[in-house]
C-alpha cells in the first residue's frame, strides 16, 4: 500500500485526486487537507465521493502529519506549494505538485509571468516536468514533479512531435485553447459565476498568458498562445497554427504523430476532429492534425479533458512513473457519453 496526502484537498482538482485515487489499485489516501474547508467532511462537499470516502474530514496543514508518507500531492496556489515543498522534498517519497511553482527552469521568468521571485534554485533544478509522454524517463524516481497546465499539455502534446521532427517553423507559432470553467478553481469569482459564464465565450490573458513560457519551454518554439472561457464543466480544445519548415502533407503529419506517440497509452491519434466530450472523465488525449495547401498552413489539434489529463490525471499518471507503479493504474482511457 501506498499512502497518500493531499494537501489542499478541498478544490477541484483535490476532488479529482479523491476520486482517481479511490479507484487505484496501489494508492491509499490517509491524508487529506483543505484549510479553508477543515473539519468538513469531504463527502458533504462533494457528495460524489460519499461512497469512497464516508469519513474522510479535511484537515489542517501540518508538515509533521505529512512526513514519511509514500507520496505527496500539492493542490495549492503556487506561492504556497513553493512554501510548502521544501518541507516535503526528501521527508516524503515523491511530491507530485500541481502549481506552476516548479514548472520553469529560468528561475528569472517567475517576476514577470507569476508575479513572484523564485527562490529555490536547487529545487527547481532538480524537479521533472510531469508529462510522461515527453520526460518518462527523467520521471523515473523523481523526488519532485511539477506537473504542467492543462493548456500546456495540450499544445505540448500536438506540437511537440511537429517541432522536434523538423515539420514546423519554431516562429510564429499561434494557439488558440478553448477550456472549460473547472479550469478556474472552485473559489468564488465573477467571471466563474453561472450568470457571467453562460452562453458566453470569452477570451482572456490577451499577449500575455503566464503558460506562455511553458509551452515555449516544453516544445522549443515561440509561441502566440490566446486561451478561451467556455460554457463546459470540464474539457479543452486547443488549436494551434504553423508555418511548415519543409514540404508536408496531412498523411505525413498523422504519420509523425503516430510514430512519436506509438504505443503511448493516453493518445489516440486519428483523422477525426477531436472533441472534448469524447475525453470527458478521461486521462486520453485525442490528436490530429491539417495540412491547408492553399494558406501553407499546418493545423494541430489536441482535446484533453482539463481536470483529468490536464490536472489531476496527468499528476497520478506521472506519479505512477515516478513511483515505478504501472502508469495506467486508476486511470481510465474511456470518455464518459453521452
Amino acid at each position: 500500500m501506498i499512502r497518500v496526502g493531499i494537501i489542499g484537498a478541498s478544490g477541484y482538482t483535490g476532488a479529482e485526486l479523491l476520486r482517481l485515487c479511490a479507484q487505484h489499485p496501489d494508492l491509499t489516501v490517509v491524508y487529506a487537507t483543505g484549510d479553508t474547508q477543515a473539519g468538513t467532511r469531504a463527502a458533504a462537499l462533494y457528495p460524489s465521493l460519499a461512497a469512497r470516502y464516508p469519513n474522510l474530514v479535511f484537515e489542517e496543514f501540518h508538515a509533521a502529519k505529512a512526513e514519511g508518507l509514500d507520496l505527496v500531492f500539492l493542490g495549492l496556489p503556487h506561492e504556497a506549494s513553493m512554501a510548502l515543498a521544501p518541507q516535503l522534498v526528501g521527508k516524503v517519497g515523491c511530491v507530485v505538485d500541481l502549481s506552476a511553482a516548479y514548472r520553469l527552469k529560468d528561475a528569472s521568468l517567475y517576476p514577470g509571468w507569476y508575479g513572484f521571485t523564485h527562490d529555490q534554485p536547487e529545487l527547481l533544478a532538480e524537479a521533472v516536468f510531469g508529462l510522461p509522454e515527453l520526460h518518462r524517463r527523467e520521471l523515473h524516481g523523481a523526488r519532485l514533479v511539477a506537473t504542467p497546465g492543462c493548456h500546456v499539455t495540450a499544445a505540448s502534446l500536438a506540437l511537440a512531435p511537429l517541432v522536434r521532427g523538423g515539420l514546423i517553423e519554431t516562429t510564429g507559432i499561434v494557439i488558440n485553447s478553448i477550456t472549460g470553467v473547472s479550469g478556474a478553481g472552485r473559489a468564488l469569482k465573477h467571471t466563474s459565476l453561472f450568470c457571467t459564464v453562460d452562453e458566453d465565450v470569452n477570451a482572456y490573458g490577451l499577449l500575455d498568458h503566464r503558460h506562455t513560457p511553458e509551452i515555449e519551454q516544453e516544445i522549443g518554439a515561440q509561441v502566440l498562445f490566446t486561451p478561451h472561457l467556455a460554457p463546459l464543466s470540464r474539457g479543452l480544445l486547443a488549436t494551434c497554427y504553423a508555418k511548415p519548415a519543409k514540404g508536408v502533407s496531412t498523411e505525413s503529419l498523422l504519420a509523425a504523430l503516430d510514430t512519436f506517440y506509438d504505443d503511448e497509452p493516453f493518445i489516440v491519434v486519428s483523422e477525426a476532429s477531436p472533441s472534448t466530450k469524447a475525453t470527458l472523465g478521461s486521462n486520453t488525449a485525442h490528436l490530429t492534425a491539417r495540412y491547408d495547401e492553399r494558406t501553407n498552413t499546418v493545423m494541430a489539434l489536441c482535446a484533453i479533458d482539463n481536470i483529468a489529463k490536464g490536472a489531476s490525471g496527468g499528476a497520478v499518471q506521472a506519479a505512477n512513473v515516478a513511483l515505478g507503479l504501472h502508469e495506467t493504474a486508476g486511470l481510465s482511457m474511456i470518455g464518459m457519453y453521452p
